[in-house]
Protein backbone atom coordinates (compact mmCIF):
# COMPACT_ATOMS: atom_id res chain seq x y z
CA UNK A 1 0.00 0.00 0.00
CA UNK A 2 1.35 3.26 -1.03
CA UNK A 3 1.34 6.47 1.21
CA UNK A 4 -1.28 9.13 0.45
CA UNK A 5 -0.06 12.88 -0.94
CA UNK A 6 -0.59 15.50 1.05
CA UNK A 7 -3.80 16.67 -1.03
CA UNK A 8 -5.33 12.95 -0.35
CA UNK A 9 -4.96 13.38 3.61
CA UNK A 10 -5.99 17.09 3.54
CA UNK A 11 -9.06 16.05 1.61
CA UNK A 12 -10.06 13.12 3.58
CA UNK A 13 -9.65 15.90 6.83
CA UNK A 14 -13.17 15.91 8.69
CA UNK A 15 -12.78 19.96 9.35
CA UNK A 16 -14.45 21.64 12.54
CA UNK A 17 -16.14 25.12 11.52
CA UNK A 18 -13.86 28.00 12.09
CA UNK A 19 -16.86 29.19 14.57
CA UNK A 20 -15.33 26.38 16.81
CA UNK A 21 -11.81 26.87 16.52
CA UNK A 22 -12.27 30.68 17.32
CA UNK A 23 -14.17 29.27 20.40
CA UNK A 24 -10.97 27.11 21.25
CA UNK A 25 -8.82 30.08 20.69
CA UNK A 26 -11.20 32.13 22.99
CA UNK A 27 -11.84 34.70 19.95
CA UNK A 28 -15.20 36.39 20.22
CA UNK A 29 -17.44 35.24 17.19
CA UNK A 30 -17.80 39.37 17.14
CA UNK A 31 -14.18 39.81 15.82
CA UNK A 32 -15.05 36.68 13.80
CA UNK A 33 -15.18 37.89 9.48
CA UNK A 34 -16.17 34.55 7.55
CA UNK A 35 -14.57 33.23 4.44
CA UNK A 36 -16.71 30.22 4.05
CA UNK A 37 -16.65 27.77 6.75
CA UNK A 38 -13.01 27.01 7.65
CA UNK A 39 -11.16 30.30 7.18
CA UNK A 40 -11.74 33.73 8.71
CA UNK A 41 -10.28 36.89 9.28
CA UNK A 42 -9.56 38.25 12.77
CA UNK A 43 -10.59 42.19 13.43
CA UNK A 44 -7.64 44.12 14.21
CA UNK A 45 -9.75 45.60 17.19
CA UNK A 46 -9.22 42.04 19.22
CA UNK A 47 -5.88 43.05 19.76
CA UNK A 48 -6.44 46.49 20.97
CA UNK A 49 -9.18 44.62 23.54
CA UNK A 50 -6.58 41.85 24.54
CA UNK A 51 -4.19 44.03 25.46
CA UNK A 52 -4.55 43.59 29.23
CA UNK A 53 -3.77 39.71 28.55
CA UNK A 54 -0.51 38.20 29.23
CA UNK A 55 2.10 37.24 26.73
CA UNK A 56 2.63 33.62 25.05
CA UNK A 57 5.22 32.11 25.17
CA UNK A 58 7.05 32.61 22.16
CA UNK A 59 8.64 29.43 20.36
CA UNK A 60 10.62 29.73 17.10
CA UNK A 61 11.36 26.95 14.61
CA UNK A 62 14.02 27.61 12.28
CA UNK A 63 16.66 25.11 10.28
CA UNK A 64 19.34 23.82 8.90
CA UNK A 65 20.50 25.16 5.54
CA UNK A 66 18.35 23.57 3.00
CA UNK A 67 18.97 21.09 0.37
CA UNK A 68 16.88 18.71 -1.75
CA UNK A 69 16.81 16.46 0.08
CA UNK A 70 14.24 18.80 2.52
CA UNK A 71 14.21 19.19 6.42
CA UNK A 72 10.20 19.56 6.88
CA UNK A 73 10.24 23.13 9.22
CA UNK A 74 6.87 23.90 8.29
CA UNK A 75 5.75 20.07 9.26
CA UNK A 76 7.28 20.14 12.39
CA UNK A 77 5.97 23.73 13.33
CA UNK A 78 2.45 22.25 12.97
CA UNK A 79 3.28 19.06 13.96
CA UNK A 80 5.03 20.69 17.50
CA UNK A 81 2.15 22.77 18.23
CA UNK A 82 -0.85 20.13 17.37
CA UNK A 83 2.01 17.94 19.94
CA UNK A 84 1.88 20.65 22.65
CA UNK A 85 -2.25 20.64 22.51
CA UNK A 86 -1.74 16.89 23.23
CA UNK A 87 0.13 17.12 25.86
CA UNK A 88 -2.66 19.65 27.47
CA UNK A 89 -1.16 22.97 26.40
CA UNK A 90 -3.68 25.97 25.05
CA UNK A 91 -1.47 26.79 22.05
CA UNK A 92 -1.58 28.60 18.97
CA UNK A 93 0.50 28.06 15.41
CA UNK A 94 1.48 31.50 13.19
CA UNK A 95 2.81 30.92 9.89
CA UNK A 96 3.46 32.41 6.39
CA UNK A 97 0.97 32.28 3.35
CA UNK A 98 2.73 30.32 0.46
CA UNK A 99 3.35 32.03 -2.73
CA UNK A 100 1.52 31.29 -5.97
CA UNK A 101 5.24 31.35 -7.28
CA UNK A 102 6.79 28.16 -5.74
CA UNK A 103 3.29 26.39 -5.27
CA UNK A 104 3.51 26.30 -9.26
CA UNK A 105 7.30 25.97 -9.61
CA UNK A 106 9.49 23.57 -7.77
CA UNK A 107 7.88 23.17 -4.54
CA UNK A 108 4.27 22.75 -5.11
CA UNK A 109 1.88 23.34 -1.63
CA UNK A 110 3.03 24.79 1.20
CA UNK A 111 0.98 24.30 3.91
CA UNK A 112 3.19 21.30 5.94
CA UNK A 113 3.25 17.67 4.84
CA UNK A 114 1.61 14.70 5.83
CA UNK A 115 0.08 14.45 9.22
CA UNK A 116 1.06 17.32 10.11
CA UNK A 117 -0.83 20.54 7.89
CA UNK A 118 -2.97 23.42 8.31
CA UNK A 119 -6.30 22.82 6.30
CA UNK A 120 -8.25 23.90 4.27
CA UNK A 121 -4.81 23.10 2.27
CA UNK A 122 -5.92 24.04 -1.94
CA UNK A 123 -7.21 27.40 -0.43
CA UNK A 124 -4.41 28.33 1.45
CA UNK A 125 -1.78 27.40 -1.17
CA UNK A 126 -4.21 29.19 -3.78
CA UNK A 127 -6.27 32.48 -3.46
CA UNK A 128 -6.91 31.73 0.08
CA UNK A 129 -8.50 35.21 1.33
CA UNK A 130 -6.68 37.36 -1.41
CA UNK A 131 -3.71 38.69 0.45
CA UNK A 132 -1.43 38.86 -2.00
CA UNK A 133 -3.93 40.22 -4.72
CA UNK A 134 -4.22 42.94 -2.41
CA UNK A 135 -0.46 43.32 -2.10
CA UNK A 136 -0.05 42.71 -5.54
CA UNK A 137 -2.97 45.71 -6.60
CA UNK A 138 -1.42 48.31 -4.15
CA UNK A 139 2.23 47.72 -5.48
CA UNK A 140 1.39 48.14 -9.13
CA UNK A 141 -1.23 51.03 -8.16
CA UNK A 142 1.94 53.09 -7.25
CA UNK A 143 4.00 52.04 -10.30
CA UNK A 144 0.95 53.47 -12.28
CA UNK A 145 0.66 56.69 -10.35
CA UNK A 146 3.85 57.20 -10.39
CA UNK A 147 4.26 56.58 -14.20
CA UNK A 148 1.12 58.25 -14.72
CA UNK A 149 2.60 61.25 -12.46
CA UNK A 150 5.94 61.41 -14.90
CA UNK A 151 3.33 61.61 -17.72
CA UNK A 152 1.20 64.46 -16.35
CA UNK A 153 3.80 67.02 -16.46
CA UNK A 154 6.35 65.45 -13.33
CA UNK A 155 6.27 68.39 -11.09
CA UNK A 156 8.42 66.32 -9.03
CA UNK A 157 11.19 65.91 -11.65
CA UNK A 158 11.29 62.45 -11.03
CA UNK A 159 14.43 60.98 -13.37
CA UNK A 160 13.12 58.01 -14.91
CA UNK A 161 16.44 56.63 -15.28
CA UNK A 162 16.88 56.38 -11.51
CA UNK A 163 13.48 54.78 -10.44
CA UNK A 164 13.33 51.95 -8.11
CA UNK A 165 10.31 51.04 -7.69
CA UNK A 166 8.83 47.67 -9.59
CA UNK A 167 5.52 46.36 -10.72
CA UNK A 168 4.46 42.66 -9.31
CA UNK A 169 3.03 39.40 -9.67
CA UNK A 170 2.75 36.51 -7.74
CA UNK A 171 4.13 34.18 -9.87
CA UNK A 172 7.64 32.86 -11.07
CA UNK A 173 8.34 34.42 -14.55
CA UNK A 174 12.04 35.29 -15.72
CA UNK A 175 11.27 36.69 -18.72
CA UNK A 176 9.69 39.80 -16.98
CA UNK A 177 12.78 40.62 -14.59
CA UNK A 178 13.73 43.25 -17.14
CA UNK A 179 11.14 45.02 -19.42
CA UNK A 180 10.88 47.90 -22.16
CA UNK A 181 7.68 50.25 -21.30
CA UNK A 182 5.67 53.07 -22.29
CA UNK A 183 6.17 52.53 -25.53
CA UNK A 184 3.67 53.24 -28.38
CA UNK A 185 3.88 57.03 -28.75
CA UNK A 186 3.21 60.18 -26.54
CA UNK A 187 0.14 59.06 -25.35
CA UNK A 188 1.20 55.77 -24.28
CA UNK A 189 3.01 57.03 -21.61
CA UNK A 190 6.98 57.76 -21.33
CA UNK A 191 9.81 54.73 -22.57
CA UNK A 192 11.81 53.62 -19.78
CA UNK A 193 13.11 50.44 -18.58
CA UNK A 194 11.31 48.77 -16.05
CA UNK A 195 10.83 45.14 -14.44
CA UNK A 196 9.00 42.96 -12.47
CA UNK A 197 9.12 41.18 -8.66
CA UNK A 198 7.70 38.56 -7.48
CA UNK A 199 5.30 39.90 -4.93
CA UNK A 200 6.05 38.26 -1.98
CA UNK A 201 9.44 40.53 -2.96
CA UNK A 202 7.42 43.80 -2.85
CA UNK A 203 8.42 46.28 -0.03
CA UNK A 204 4.53 46.46 0.19
CA UNK A 205 4.28 42.63 1.70
CA UNK A 206 7.43 43.48 4.30
CA UNK A 207 5.77 46.47 5.33
CA UNK A 208 2.71 44.76 5.74
CA UNK A 209 4.23 42.49 7.78
CA UNK A 210 5.89 44.42 10.10
CA UNK A 211 3.05 46.92 10.84
CA UNK A 212 1.06 47.24 13.97
CA UNK A 213 -1.56 49.13 12.64
CA UNK A 214 -3.89 50.72 10.31
CA UNK A 215 -2.80 54.19 10.77
CA UNK A 216 1.46 52.69 11.01
CA UNK A 217 0.27 50.78 7.47
CA UNK A 218 -0.18 53.90 6.29
CA UNK A 219 2.52 55.55 7.87
CA UNK A 220 4.83 53.08 6.42
CA UNK A 221 3.32 53.31 2.79
CA UNK A 222 4.12 57.18 2.83
CA UNK A 223 7.67 56.32 3.31
CA UNK A 224 8.47 54.17 0.33
CA UNK A 225 10.87 55.54 -1.94
CA UNK A 226 10.13 55.06 -5.63
CA UNK A 227 13.39 57.19 -7.20
CA UNK A 228 15.22 60.05 -7.14
CA UNK A 229 14.84 63.32 -8.89
CA UNK A 230 17.37 65.26 -10.91
CA UNK A 231 18.53 67.34 -7.93
CA UNK A 232 19.36 63.55 -6.58
CA UNK A 233 16.68 63.61 -3.48
CA UNK A 234 14.53 60.51 -2.75
CA UNK A 235 11.08 60.87 -4.46
CA UNK A 236 8.57 59.12 -1.96
CA UNK A 237 4.74 57.34 -2.09
CA UNK A 238 3.80 60.37 0.11
CA UNK A 239 4.60 62.69 -2.41
CA UNK A 240 2.63 60.73 -5.56
CA UNK A 241 -0.45 60.67 -2.29
CA UNK A 242 -0.43 57.19 -3.52
CA UNK A 243 -0.51 55.70 0.20
CA UNK A 244 -4.49 56.66 1.02
CA UNK A 245 -5.50 54.50 -2.01
CA UNK A 246 -2.97 51.85 -0.96
CA UNK A 247 -4.33 51.49 2.31
CA UNK A 248 -7.91 50.99 1.42
CA UNK A 249 -6.90 48.43 -0.91
CA UNK A 250 -4.61 46.50 2.09
CA UNK A 251 -7.05 47.41 5.12
CA UNK A 252 -8.57 43.77 5.02
CA UNK A 253 -5.10 41.74 3.89
CA UNK A 254 -3.82 43.81 7.19
CA UNK A 255 -6.70 41.29 9.43
CA UNK A 256 -4.89 38.14 10.43
CA UNK A 257 -6.36 35.09 8.97
CA UNK A 258 -7.93 31.97 11.44
CA UNK A 259 -7.72 28.59 10.22
CA UNK A 260 -7.09 24.93 11.78
CA UNK A 261 -4.17 22.41 12.00
CA UNK A 262 -5.65 18.64 10.45
CA UNK A 263 -6.41 18.20 14.26
CA UNK A 264 -8.15 21.53 15.37
CA UNK A 265 -4.93 23.47 16.56
CA UNK A 266 -5.79 26.99 15.74
CA UNK A 267 -3.74 28.74 13.37
CA UNK A 268 -3.05 32.43 12.07
CA UNK A 269 -1.18 32.30 8.67
CA UNK A 270 -0.87 35.88 7.39
CA UNK A 271 1.58 37.33 5.24
CA UNK A 272 4.32 35.73 3.28
CA UNK A 273 7.67 37.45 2.63
CA UNK A 274 10.69 35.01 1.04
CA UNK A 275 13.43 34.96 3.36
CA UNK A 276 16.42 34.76 0.58
CA UNK A 277 14.75 38.20 -0.96
CA UNK A 278 12.63 39.58 2.19
CA UNK A 279 12.72 39.23 5.89
CA UNK A 280 10.98 35.69 5.87
CA UNK A 281 8.42 35.88 8.73
CA UNK A 282 4.78 35.79 8.87
CA UNK A 283 2.89 39.59 9.93
CA UNK A 284 3.79 41.13 13.17
CA UNK A 285 -0.02 41.28 13.87
CA UNK A 286 -0.50 37.86 13.26
CA UNK A 287 2.25 36.45 15.93
CA UNK A 288 1.00 39.14 18.73
CA UNK A 289 -2.80 37.66 18.23
CA UNK A 290 -1.66 33.98 18.77
CA UNK A 291 0.33 35.29 21.78
CA UNK A 292 -2.88 36.68 23.32
CA UNK A 293 -4.79 33.85 21.97
CA UNK A 294 -3.02 31.21 23.68
CA UNK A 295 -0.39 30.40 26.43
CA UNK A 296 2.18 29.51 23.88
CA UNK A 297 2.98 30.56 20.50
CA UNK A 298 4.45 28.80 17.95
CA UNK A 299 5.78 30.28 14.93
CA UNK A 300 8.68 30.00 12.22
CA UNK A 301 11.02 31.92 9.80
CA UNK A 302 11.94 30.64 6.00
CA UNK A 303 14.68 28.93 4.73
CA UNK A 304 17.72 27.93 7.33
CA UNK A 305 18.88 29.89 10.49
CA UNK A 306 21.41 32.45 9.05
CA UNK A 307 18.30 33.43 6.78
CA UNK A 308 15.26 33.11 8.57
CA UNK A 309 16.07 33.30 12.11
CA UNK A 310 18.78 35.99 10.97
CA UNK A 311 15.99 37.97 10.29
CA UNK A 312 13.28 37.06 12.63
CA UNK A 313 15.79 37.70 15.32
CA UNK A 314 17.37 40.96 14.35
CA UNK A 315 14.72 42.35 12.35
CA UNK A 316 11.22 41.24 13.42
CA UNK A 317 11.79 40.92 16.96
CA UNK A 318 13.91 44.08 17.34
CA UNK A 319 11.04 46.54 15.90
CA UNK A 320 8.19 44.34 17.55
CA UNK A 321 9.65 43.94 20.77
CA UNK A 322 9.37 40.53 20.65
CA UNK A 323 11.53 38.25 23.22
CA UNK A 324 11.40 34.23 21.79
CA UNK A 325 11.30 31.58 24.93
CA UNK A 326 12.98 29.03 22.57
CA UNK A 327 14.12 28.06 19.37
CA UNK A 328 13.53 24.80 17.71
CA UNK A 329 16.52 23.62 15.17
CA UNK A 330 14.93 21.73 12.85
CA UNK A 331 17.27 18.80 10.95
CA UNK A 332 17.18 15.60 8.85
CA UNK A 333 20.00 13.17 8.71
CA UNK A 334 19.29 12.70 4.81
CA UNK A 335 20.11 16.63 4.65
CA UNK A 336 23.12 16.32 6.78
CA UNK A 337 24.73 13.30 5.13
CA UNK A 338 23.92 15.21 1.34
CA UNK A 339 26.26 18.40 3.21
CA UNK A 340 28.50 15.83 4.07
CA UNK A 341 29.03 15.24 0.22
CA UNK A 342 26.49 12.33 -0.44
CA UNK A 343 24.30 12.47 -3.69
CA UNK A 344 20.53 12.21 -3.39
CA UNK A 345 20.41 8.94 -4.56
CA UNK A 346 23.19 7.96 -1.68
CA UNK A 347 20.88 8.94 0.97
CA UNK A 348 19.30 5.18 1.97
CA UNK A 349 22.42 3.74 3.71
CA UNK A 350 24.15 4.13 6.80
CA UNK A 351 26.95 6.61 5.86
CA UNK A 352 28.58 8.04 9.04
CA UNK A 353 31.64 9.41 7.14
CA UNK A 354 28.95 11.64 5.12
CA UNK A 355 26.95 12.55 8.79
CA UNK A 356 30.32 13.49 10.73
CA UNK A 357 31.61 15.75 7.57
CA UNK A 358 28.07 17.58 7.20
CA UNK A 359 26.83 17.73 10.95
CA UNK A 360 29.20 20.87 11.35
CA UNK A 361 26.12 23.09 9.32
CA UNK A 362 23.57 21.71 12.15
CA UNK A 363 26.36 22.65 14.85
CA UNK A 364 26.83 26.56 13.18
CA UNK A 365 23.38 26.82 13.02
CA UNK A 366 22.78 25.59 17.00
CA UNK A 367 25.91 27.71 18.63
CA UNK A 368 24.41 30.59 16.90
CA UNK A 369 21.06 30.67 18.69
CA UNK A 370 22.90 29.57 22.14
CA UNK A 371 25.95 31.69 21.61
CA UNK A 372 25.46 34.80 19.32
CA UNK A 373 21.64 35.18 20.12
CA UNK A 374 22.11 33.93 24.04
CA UNK A 375 18.60 31.84 23.32
CA UNK A 376 17.51 28.42 24.73
CA UNK A 377 17.65 25.85 21.82
CA UNK A 378 16.54 22.44 20.93
CA UNK A 379 17.55 20.13 17.74
CA UNK A 380 14.54 18.12 16.00
CA UNK A 381 15.47 15.50 13.97
CA UNK A 382 12.73 15.40 11.22
CA UNK A 383 13.30 11.14 11.68
CA UNK A 384 12.65 8.64 8.13
CA UNK A 385 12.70 5.12 7.84
CA UNK A 386 16.16 5.05 6.63
CA UNK A 387 17.77 6.29 9.67
CA UNK A 388 19.82 4.14 11.78
CA UNK A 389 20.30 4.18 15.62
CA UNK A 390 23.88 4.65 14.87
CA UNK A 391 23.11 7.67 13.18
CA UNK A 392 20.47 9.25 15.34
CA UNK A 393 23.02 8.71 18.05
CA UNK A 394 25.55 10.77 16.92
CA UNK A 395 23.96 13.39 16.18
CA UNK A 396 22.94 13.20 20.05
CA UNK A 397 26.13 13.28 21.21
CA UNK A 398 27.87 16.05 19.21
CA UNK A 399 24.70 18.40 19.82
CA UNK A 400 25.48 17.68 23.51
CA UNK A 401 28.31 18.87 23.46
CA UNK A 402 26.91 22.20 22.71
CA UNK A 403 24.64 21.74 25.37
CA UNK A 404 21.29 21.16 23.40
CA UNK A 405 18.97 18.27 23.81
CA UNK A 406 17.71 16.51 20.84
CA UNK A 407 14.49 15.00 20.18
CA UNK A 408 13.01 12.68 17.20
CA UNK A 409 10.35 13.99 15.23
CA UNK A 410 7.76 11.91 13.21
CA UNK A 411 4.75 14.14 12.82
CA UNK A 412 4.77 13.53 9.14
CA UNK A 413 3.59 10.29 9.65
CA UNK A 414 2.15 10.37 13.11
CA UNK A 415 0.67 14.18 13.32
CA UNK A 416 0.71 15.65 16.86
CA UNK A 417 1.69 11.93 18.80
CA UNK A 418 4.83 12.12 16.90
CA UNK A 419 5.36 15.56 17.83
CA UNK A 420 5.04 14.63 22.05
CA UNK A 421 8.70 14.35 22.99
CA UNK A 422 9.98 17.24 20.98
CA UNK A 423 6.56 19.48 22.93
CA UNK A 424 7.88 18.33 26.40
CA UNK A 425 11.31 19.60 26.12
CA UNK A 426 10.11 23.34 24.56
CA UNK A 427 7.80 23.46 27.20
CA UNK A 428 10.84 22.46 29.31
CA UNK A 429 13.02 25.12 27.74
CA UNK A 430 10.03 27.87 28.27
CA UNK A 431 9.71 27.23 31.95
CA UNK A 432 13.14 26.36 33.01
CA UNK A 433 15.33 28.12 30.82
CA UNK A 434 16.42 31.83 30.87
CA UNK A 435 15.92 33.62 27.69
CA UNK A 436 16.23 37.20 29.00
CA UNK A 437 19.84 37.16 28.11
CA UNK A 438 18.35 37.04 24.26
CA UNK A 439 20.55 39.96 21.95
CA UNK A 440 20.94 41.09 18.79
CA UNK A 441 23.87 40.08 16.38
CA UNK A 442 24.55 43.50 15.36
CA UNK A 443 23.89 47.17 16.62
CA UNK A 444 21.70 48.97 14.39
CA UNK A 445 23.63 52.66 15.36
CA UNK A 446 27.04 51.16 13.13
CA UNK A 447 27.39 51.60 9.94
CA UNK A 448 25.96 49.82 7.29
CA UNK A 449 29.32 48.00 6.29
CA UNK A 450 30.08 47.15 9.75
CA UNK A 451 26.26 45.47 10.09
CA UNK A 452 27.18 43.70 7.04
CA UNK A 453 30.61 42.57 8.38
CA UNK A 454 28.88 41.67 11.96
CA UNK A 455 26.51 38.81 10.29
CA UNK A 456 28.44 37.47 7.90
CA UNK A 457 31.33 36.58 10.43
CA UNK A 458 29.05 35.78 13.64
CA UNK A 459 26.28 34.20 11.76
CA UNK A 460 27.46 32.98 8.52
CA UNK A 461 30.63 32.25 9.65
CA UNK A 462 33.00 33.92 7.13
CA UNK A 463 35.98 36.26 6.96
CA UNK A 464 34.63 39.10 5.99
CA UNK A 465 32.16 41.17 3.61
CA UNK A 466 33.34 42.64 0.12
CA UNK A 467 31.50 46.10 -1.29
CA UNK A 468 31.58 46.48 -4.60
CA UNK A 469 31.65 50.42 -5.73
CA UNK A 470 28.44 50.66 -6.97
CA UNK A 471 26.98 49.45 -3.80
CA UNK A 472 29.67 51.57 -1.54
CA UNK A 473 27.86 54.77 -3.54
CA UNK A 474 24.31 53.43 -2.96
CA UNK A 475 25.85 53.65 0.81
CA UNK A 476 26.98 56.79 0.41
CA UNK A 477 23.59 57.94 -0.54
CA UNK A 478 21.63 56.51 2.60
CA UNK A 479 23.87 58.03 4.52
CA UNK A 480 23.19 61.49 3.00
CA UNK A 481 19.43 60.59 3.36
CA UNK A 482 20.15 58.71 6.82
CA UNK A 483 18.48 55.60 6.28
CA UNK A 484 21.68 54.12 7.21
CA UNK A 485 20.73 53.26 10.94
CA UNK A 486 18.14 50.73 9.78
CA UNK A 487 18.41 47.09 10.56
CA UNK A 488 20.04 45.20 7.34
CA UNK A 489 18.30 42.54 5.54
CA UNK A 490 20.70 40.19 3.92
CA UNK A 491 19.16 38.84 -0.13
CA UNK A 492 21.33 35.87 -0.54
CA UNK A 493 21.39 32.36 -1.45
CA UNK A 494 19.42 30.16 1.04
CA UNK A 495 21.71 27.04 -0.08
CA UNK A 496 24.56 27.75 1.65
CA UNK A 497 26.10 29.91 4.58
CA UNK A 498 28.33 32.26 2.25
CA UNK A 499 26.98 33.85 -1.19
CA UNK A 500 27.88 30.83 -3.16
CA UNK A 501 25.26 28.02 -3.60
CA UNK A 502 27.32 25.21 -4.08
CA UNK A 503 29.08 25.86 -0.86
CA UNK A 504 27.99 23.27 1.51
CA UNK A 505 28.09 22.29 5.19
CA UNK A 506 29.61 25.00 7.24
CA UNK A 507 32.26 26.70 4.77
CA UNK A 508 34.64 28.84 6.36
CA UNK A 509 37.53 31.84 5.33
CA UNK A 510 34.84 33.44 2.37
CA UNK A 511 34.11 36.01 1.42
CA UNK A 512 30.39 37.58 0.71
CA UNK A 513 30.26 40.10 -1.92
CA UNK A 514 27.10 42.95 -1.55
CA UNK A 515 26.69 43.96 -4.98
CA UNK A 516 23.82 46.26 -5.08
CA UNK A 517 22.07 48.21 -1.31
CA UNK A 518 18.83 49.49 -1.43
CA UNK A 519 16.54 50.93 1.64
CA UNK A 520 12.80 49.80 1.97
CA UNK A 521 12.18 52.77 4.00
CA UNK A 522 8.61 52.29 4.56
CA UNK A 523 9.56 48.49 5.79
CA UNK A 524 12.13 49.58 7.64
CA UNK A 525 15.41 47.64 7.17
CA UNK A 526 18.18 48.28 4.36
CA UNK A 527 18.68 45.37 1.77
CA UNK A 528 21.94 44.22 0.77
CA UNK A 529 21.82 41.73 -2.35
CA UNK A 530 24.75 39.25 -2.88
CA UNK A 531 25.34 36.46 -5.09
CA UNK A 532 23.20 35.54 -7.98
CA UNK A 533 20.28 36.05 -5.90
CA UNK A 534 17.25 36.98 -8.08
CA UNK A 535 13.82 39.49 -7.05
CA UNK A 536 11.84 37.44 -10.03
CA UNK A 537 12.84 33.32 -9.47
CA UNK A 538 11.92 31.85 -12.94
CA UNK A 539 9.99 27.98 -12.99
CA UNK A 540 12.19 25.11 -13.83
CA UNK A 541 12.26 23.06 -16.69
CA UNK A 542 9.24 20.66 -15.37
CA UNK A 543 7.03 22.75 -13.37
CA UNK A 544 5.04 21.66 -10.40
CA UNK A 545 1.88 23.21 -12.28
CA UNK A 546 1.86 21.04 -14.57
CA UNK A 547 0.71 18.29 -12.41
CA UNK A 548 -1.77 20.50 -10.79
CA UNK A 549 -5.40 19.44 -11.93
CA UNK A 550 -9.42 19.69 -11.03
CA UNK A 551 -11.48 16.80 -11.34
CA UNK A 552 -14.73 16.44 -12.99
CA UNK A 553 -16.25 16.69 -9.09
CA UNK A 554 -13.97 20.04 -9.21
CA UNK A 555 -11.99 18.82 -7.08
CA UNK A 556 -8.01 20.06 -7.22
CA UNK A 557 -5.28 17.21 -7.19
CA UNK A 558 -1.71 16.97 -7.39
CA UNK A 559 -1.22 20.46 -5.68
CA UNK A 560 1.67 18.07 -3.57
Amino acid sequence: MGYLSDIEIAQQCEMKHITEIAKKAEVDLKYIEQYGNYKAKIDLSLLADSKDKKDAKLILVTAITPTPAGEGKTTTTIGLADGMSRIGKKVAVALREPSLGPVFGVKGGAAGGGYAQVVPMEDINLHFTGDFHAVTSANNLLAAMLDNHIHQGNSLGIDTRRITWKRCLDMNDRQLRFVADGLGGRINGTPREDGFDITVASEIMAILCLASSITDLKERLSKIIVGYNFNDEPVTCGQLNAHGAMTALLKDALKPNLVQTLEGTPAFVHGGPFANIAHGCNSVIATRTAMKMADYAVTEAGFGADLGAEKFLDIKCRMAGLNPDAVVMVATIRALKMHGGLAKTELGEENLEALEKGIPNLLRHVSNIKNVYKLPCVVAVNRFPTDTDKEVEFIIEKCKELGVNVCLSTVWAEGGKGGEELAKEVVRLCEEEDSSNFTFSYNTEDSIEQKLRDIVQKVYGGKDVSILPAAKKQIKKLEEIGCDKLPVCVAKTQYSFSDDPTKLGAPEDFIVTVRNIKVSAGAGFVVALTGEIMTMPGLPRVPAAEKIDVDSEGRIIGLF
